[in-house]
Parts: structure tokens; C-alpha cells; sequence
């Protein structure tokens, strides 16, 4: 009886070290997704009877995607779209002068890595504002950095850095961009 006792303890004191180190290193190691969901994700495995590479497939399957959408939210945050469109929200009804299988191209990004520009016209009020934040939104998605700027803020922000002796700098920083828009 004493044994057993004794051995469970020494069994919790064990799996209390393990759980102690174990979200040490995950801290360490920067993964707070696997460390926020092991727990659960552990016992749902167990109840399945998942073998090890399939808990840690798991795990690992969630980090990546809470990375990516942490990447996705910061890339969009760092943009500055001066309000959030996408393509689902443009009425291509209402705007017929609008080609819409070229801008559904468009949103593949590829004149990205080809290097191309993209010029958008017309009158106001035709959605070019629109188009162009989808566009910036679907490259922000698909891994993409993009800044936006309104023409004006645009210049100005030019203007300031020169007379600051910045603007090589500030031109650096757009060169870090994929898209500018």
C-alpha cells in the first residue's frame, strides 16, 4: 500500500516536471498556439488512440496556421488601407466599364513577381480605390508586402523626408515592399 502510494506521487511529480519543462520550452521556443492547445489536443488524441507523430502532426498543423494568420493580419495591419475592401464587396454589375476576368488575373499577383505595374483610371467614383485595396488585400493574403498611400500623403511624406535629409531612407523602406500601391 505504501508502495503504490509512493509511486504514484513519484508518477504525478514526474508528469508535473514534464508539463513544467515542456511549456518552458514551448515559451522558449516561441510556439503559444502548441502551448495553448496541447493539453486539449493530448486528450481528444488519446480518446482516438493517435500514435505520437500524429499528436505532434497536429500540433505542429496548428502552429503553422495560427503563424500564417498572425503573418497575414500583420502584413494587412502594416499595409494601411484606408479601409478594408475585397473583391466579394465590388458590384461589377454596377461598373461595366471594369474588365472583371482581368482583375480576377490580377488577383493571382503574378505581375508582382513579374515586375509589373498595374494602372488603374477612370472617373471618380468608379471603384478604383476599390480594386486597388482588393488587390492589396489578396498580395497581403498570399504572403505579399504592400504599402497604400493616398497620392497626397504620398508626396507629402516625400516632401518631409527630403527636407529631413530621409528620404533615401524612406525609399529603402519602399524597396522592402512588393507592392506599392
Amino acid at each position: 500500500l505504501l508502495t503504490a502510494r509512493w509511486l504514484r506521487e513519484v508518477v504525478m511529480s514526474n508528469e508535473r516536471k514534464s508539463t513544467l519543462l515542456l511549456e518552458h520550452h514551448l515559451k522558449q521556443l516561441k510556439m503559444p498556439t502548441m502551448l495553448k492547445v496541447y493539453s486539449l489536443l493530448a486528450k481528444s488524441c488519446s480518446k482516438e488512440k493517435c500514435d505520437y507523430p500524429t499528436i505532434l502532426l497536429r500540433l505542429c498543423e496548428k502552429e503553422s496556421t495560427d503563424r500564417q494568420k498572425r503573418a497575414m493580419d500583420r502584413r494587412i495591419q502594416a499595409a494601411k488601407f484606408p479601409m478594408l475592401k475585397t473583391i466579394d464587396s465590388f458590384n461589377f454589375a454596377s461598373q461595366k466599364s471594369v474588365n472583371e476576368p482581368l482583375i480576377r488575373e490580377l488577383l493571382r499577383c503574378e505581375f508582382i513577381d513579374h515586375h509589373e505595374n498595374v494602372l488603374l483610371i477612370g472617373n471618380s467614383g468608379t471603384g478604383k480605390t476599390h480594386l486597388a485595396t482588393a488587390l492589396g488585400f489578396a498580395a497581403c493574403c498570399q504572403g505579399y508586402k504592400v504599402r497604400f498611400f493616398g497620392c497626397t500623403a504620398l508626396v507629402t511624406q516625400l516632401l518631409e523626408a527630403r527636407e529631413d535629409r530621409q528620404l533615401q531612407r524612406l525609399l529603402t523602406q519602399f524597396e522592402k515592399q512588393h507592392l506599392l500601391i
